[in-house]
C-alpha cells in the first residue's frame, strides 16, 4: 500500500517536474521578457515547481516512514541497502530541496506580483516557506555528518542563503524599482536549479550508482544556473535599471 501511493506521487511528480523544467528554458531564458506569452507560460512553470515540489514532500515523507519499503529496488543496491542512508539522502534531504522549490517558486512569483503592495511580501506563507526552508537545510546538513556524507553539506548552504536573503528582501522598506526583477530572476531561476539538482542526483541512483556521490555532478545545475542569473543580471536588469528615473521607488 506504502509502496503504490509512493508510486502515485513519483509519477505526478515526473510529470509536472519534467513539462516544468522545459518550460524554463522555453519560457525562462529564450522568451521575450514581460511579453504576454512570457507572463502566461511563466505561471503554468509557476504552478508545475508549486506542484513537483509537493509531490516531493510527499514523497519524501513517506519515505522517512519507511525507506525500504518505499525503494524495495535498494534491498541489493551495492551503496544504498542501508535504509538510514535512504532516509538521510531520499528522505531529508529530498524534502530540503522539495521545500527549497516551493519556497522558490512561491517567492519568485510574489515579487512580480506585489510589485505595488509590498508588504504583501511579508505575508505568513512567504515567510513560513522561508523559515522552514532555513530549519529543513540545516537538518539535512546534520544528517550528512550524522552519515559521514559530505556531500549533503553544500546544498544546504544554498537554502540558507535563499530563505535568508528573501526574508531580508521581504523586509525591506521600500526596494528599490527593479529588485523586484532581481528577485523574480533569482527566485525562479533557483528553484529550476533545485528541481534539476533533484532529477539529477536521485536520477544518478539508477544510471552511475558509484557517481551518486560525485560534488561535480551535483554541482552542474547549481553552475548551469548562476550562469544564467549572473546573464539576467548584467544584459537585461542592469541595463533597464540605467534607463530608469534614478528616484523611481515602488510603495509599500
Amino acid at each position: 500500500m506504502l509502496h503504490d501511493l509512493f508510486r502515485v506521487l513519483v509519477w505526478a511528480h515526473l510529470v509536472t517536474g519534467a513539462v516544468g523544467l522545459v518550460l524554463f528554458w522555453v519560457v525562462g531564458v529564450f522568451s521575450r521578457k514581460g511579453a504576454t506569452p512570457h507572463k502566461r507560460w511563466g505561471l503554468v512553470f509557476v504552478y508545475c515547481m508549486l506542484f513537483t515540489g509537493s509531490m516531493a514532500v510527499g514523497m519524501s515523507t513517506l519515505t522517512l516512514v519507511d525507506p525500504m519499503a518505499t525503494h524495495p529496488h535498494f534491498v541489493q543496491h551495492p551503496i544504498f541497502k542501508d535504509a538510514a542512508l535512504v532516509r538521510g539522502l531520499f528522505g531529508w534531504m529530498m524534502q530540503f530541496l522539495a521545500l527549497l522549490t516551493i519556497s522558490l517558486a512561491w517567492h519568485g512569483w510574489g515579487a512580480v506580483r506585489h510589485k505595488a503592495h509590498h508588504a504583501f511580501n511579508r505575508r505568513p506563507l512567504n515567510v513560513a516557506l522561508q523559515v522552514v526552508v532555513i530549519v529543513t537545510a540545516l537538518n539535512t546538513a546534520w544528517q550528512g555528518i550524522r552519515l559521514g556524507q559530505y556531500v549533503m553539506l553544500g546544498l544546504p548552504v544554498v537554502g540558507v542563503a535563499s530563505g535568508v536573503t528573501n526574508l531580508w528582501f521581504a523586509w525591506q522598506a521600500a526596494p528599490k524599482r527593479f529588485a523586484y526583477m532581481i528577485e523574480h530572476v533569482k527566485a525562479l531561476v533557483g528553484a529550476a536549479i533545485s528541481a534539476y539538482t533533484a532529477f539529477l542526483a536521485f536520477g544518478l541512483v539508477r544510471l552511475m550508482p558509484d557517481r551518486v556521490f560525485s560534488p561535480v555532478l551535483w554541482s552542474i545545475p547549481l553552475v548551469v544556473g548562476l550562469s544564467i542569473i549572473i546573464y539576467h543580471f548584467t544584459r537585461f536588469i542592469r541595463l533597464r535599471a540605467r534607463q530608469a528615473p534614478a528616484s523611481a521607488v515602488v510603495p509599500t
